[in-house]
């Protein structure tokens, strides 16, 4: 019996910040790697999540928001975000039913310019009334990126995923293996600890402070039953420090309670956390810190 050919690819998603880019990767991958909170530029880099067969290996990559930097942090930001655009094999282009589509116009432009497959994912389509409203936001979308094949979906509620990720398969290119089909992720134990702490401050936390905030893992040292975590949050300004640790030190604690619940259904081990709050003042335009930190290689 003739063997098939293995097909494995590089499949970006790219999108506007909030349209639910992280939920869909994360429903894609079939694991929680990325964070996901209600509000806008919560991912910060570009997370690889590795889908393995027997016949396939997809290497998904979810990426920031596109926006318009205002700090040094968003360029590079944004820089991960342009950067998918040309080691794609196939990429998603997502956004919601909601969003204008003349938004950002110049990124939308170069992904119409692009020769590989792009499929239009337009998500939150739960909230919509009936088919006359998502025929009506299709065809808006449809004037601007005409090659693109569209799919709608909600990727809270998990519909239309499983026909996108069969149409993605069909997509993919014949190649070996670009990881161990037993990876799941480039990244390291310690950026996912980071990457929790996050997402309990962005939860927790109003206004300027979570967006003014870096996570740093000092120590993680494991063993077969545990895990002992001391991480640093870094904010810009004394004021930020005071709110991170709240009055007698409750927000603190209660961001690290969370976290370490979080943690330990990760690593489905005990964690141990000591979390400290210093402050790096101005670190979002500041490039040492920001190469430091893991923004700029």
């Amino acid at each position: 019996m003739e063997q098939k050919p293995h097909r494995a690819g590089f499949v970006n998603i790219v999108g506007n910040p909030n349209v639910g880019k992280s939920t869909l990767s994360n429903r894609l991958v079939g694991e929680r790697l990325s964070i996901i909170t209600s509000k806008a530029q919560t991912t910060r880099h570009r997370i690889m999540g590795i889908v393995n067969t027997d016949d396939y290996q997809i290497v998904f990559s979810d990426t920031p928001g596109v926006l318009r930097p205002k700090f040094k942090l968003q360029e590079s930001m944004l820089e991960f975000s342009t950067g998918a655009l040309v080691d794609a094999d196939v990429l998603l282009y997502v956004t919601d039913v909601v969003e204008s589509p003349t938004k950002n116009q110049d990124f939308l432009n170069r992904v119409a310019r692009m020769d590989v497959p792009v499929l239009l994912v337009i998500n939150k389509i739960d909230l919509l009334k009936g088919n006359a409203d998502l025929l009506e936001v299709i065809d808006r979308w449809k004037t601007l990126l005409p090659k693109a094949e569209v799919f709608p979906t909600s990727a809270t509620e998990n519909f239309n995923v499983d026909n996108l990720l069969k149409r993605i398969v069909e997509l993919l290119p014949e190649n070996p293996p670009y990881f161990g089909k037993d990876a799941l992720t480039d990244r390291p134990s310690r950026f996912f600890v980071t990457e929790i702490i996050r997402e309990k401050i962005l939860n927790t936390y109003d206004k300027e402070v979570p967006y003014a905030t870096q996570v740093i893992v000092e120590k993680f040292t494991e063993s077969d039953t545990a895990i002992h975590i001391m991480a640093v949050i870094y904010v810009e300004r004394d004021s930020q420090k005071g709110i991170i640790i709240g009055h007698q030190g409750r927000k603190l604690k209660h961001i690290g309670i969370e976290s370490r619940k979080e943690m330990e259904k990760f690593f489905d081990r005990r964690v141990y956390l000591e979390l400290f709050v210093k402050v790096e003042r101005d670190w979002r335009n500041q490039e040492a810190k920001l190469r430091a930190f893991g923004y700029i290689e």
